[in-house]
């Protein structure tokens, strides 16, 4: 069969996704990039906000519009925290949750033989290993995304993804080893570690420091971590992944408020003040490291003094990117049922200033830059220009010449000239 694969959400759903794919094609399916050409479609779904959730179901139509005949298999967190809700969406022929993905190939073809649906939706009881999937691989990337983190115990009061993914859980230090050597052996020259917890990571008395020291020892370039919550972030852990070779001076690490009243009641256990003083520690070790963060406004009781201590603890901060929202209830945590909701002009306009702080953050980030000279991974070309990323993962761009040879999975060391169009001009050293 030929298969088409959608992905909605996260990172950590993009890299299943990829395995997914490798799963299809160890079982003879070819995939293909045009939905009316599938006869098998699966849509891997994120229910992190009801919007997504709609979202999903217009994306779950479309599908079906486009390919009538193609067995569609719905799989992913949505499926995993709402099964009964899954389960009334007629379009869908297989109803997969966040486990058990192993399967599909085989559920596809039990439901090509006999047409009947189909539900895999294991609990996640407390315990549970790692569900272990091949490393999938995208030809269109130059880095590689490698899973191995799952869950999560901290039950933030707006968050549905412990319901959706179960508790922490970890791959094996053997399985890590195994999977980097292989990326390496494919050539790619960066690796992106990822997980729902991703600090939580461990394997004995093994911790996030040594995950990296790991794919440093399987030839891993460059390692980069995906999102991380402050409060696995020690000092000494901070102090080993620094001493790893190759590891990116770019951390993403979620804050979600400056406010210590509202991450009380978000749950989130890590004050304004402590991570500050995190940050003082990541710059400490990391040197000009570019930190991101996520940051929510509108969150239920968000008061405007609330809504000042975010701005001045982000402007403290000093923040190279941030990933500002707005909250909205999601159906199934408790701060759905929250009083005191914040309306929602109220919450355009803190997240815009929000933004705004954002912007100018990261033109200050993207003028330090500037007069320096970067080890850049160019991923593509694009309408005669060379496009990559610096370790700090500012993007960068340079004149391409005609029919030059692409640079795309070369790093080259790169001059930086300027700024424009929020990224980096360059010139090859």
């Amino acid at each position: 069969m030929r298969a088409y694969l959608h992905t909605l959400g996260c990172k950590v759903n993009a890299v299943e996704t990829d395995s997914i794919a490798a799963l299809l094609r160890d079982a003879g399916h070819t995939i293909t990039d045009v939905p009316a050409d599938a006869d098998l479609i699966v849509l891997n779904t994120c229910t992190v906000t009801a919007s997504g959730d709609h979202r999903m179901r217009r994306t779950l139509h479309r599908l079906r519009a486009a390919a009538p005949g193609a067995v569609i298999v719905l799989t992913g967190c949505y499926v995993q925290a709402f099964p009964d809700d899954a389960a009334a969406l007629p379009e869908a022929d297989i109803l997969v949750g966040t486990g058990g993905r192993a399967q599909i190939p085989a559920l596809a073809a039990a439901f090509r033989e006999d047409g009947t649906r189909r539900t895999l939706c294991l609990p996640h009881p407390r315990g549970e290993a790692f569900e272990t999937l091949p490393v999938g691989t995208d030809a269109a990337h130059t880095r590689a995304f490698l899973k191995l983190q799952d869950g999560c115990d901290r039950f933030c009061t707006y968050c549905i993804i412990p319901y959706a993914r179960g508790r922490s859980r970890s791959c094996s230090a053997a399985q890590l080893r195994a999977d980097a050597a292989a990326l390496v052996g494919k050539g790619y020259r960066e690796i992106v570690l990822c997980g729902i917890d991703l600090a939580a990571w461990q394997d004995g008395p093994l911790d996030l420091a040594d995950a990296a020291a790991i794919c440093a020892d399987a030839g891993a370039e460059r390692i980069r971590l995906g999102s991380l919550e402050p409060q696995g972030l020690s000092r000494d852990m901070l102090a080993r992944l620094a001493a790893v070779p190759g590891v990116c001076p770019q951390l993403h690490i979620a804050s979600q408020s400056g406010s210590d009243r509202i991450l009380a009641a978000m749950h989130r256990r890590c004050t304004s003040a402590q991570f500050l003083a995190l940050l003082d520690d990541v710059r400490a070790f990391f040197p000009d490291c570019a930190v991101s963060t996520d940051i929510m406004t509108g969150f239920p009781g968000e008061t405007d003094a609330d809504h000042a201590a975010s701005l001045a603890f982000a402007e403290r901060a000093g923040f190279a990117r941030m990933h500002v929202f707005r909250w909205s209830p999601r159906p199934g945590t408790p701060a759905a049922s929250y009083p005191d909701q914040v309306p929602e002009a109220v919450k355009k306009a803190r997240a815009e200033a929000l933004q705004a702080l954002s912007a100018r953050q990261y033109g200050a980030f993207l003028g330090s830059c500037v007069g320096g000279t970067e080890a850049v991974l160019f991923e593509r070309e694009r309408d005669g220009v060379h496009r990559g990323h610096t370790p700090r993962f500012a993007p960068v761009r340079i004149p391409a010449a005609p029919d030059a040879p692409s640079l795309r999975g070369q790093v080259r060391q790169v001059r930086i000239v300027g700024v424009e169009e929020g990224a980096l001009a360059g010139e090859l050293v």
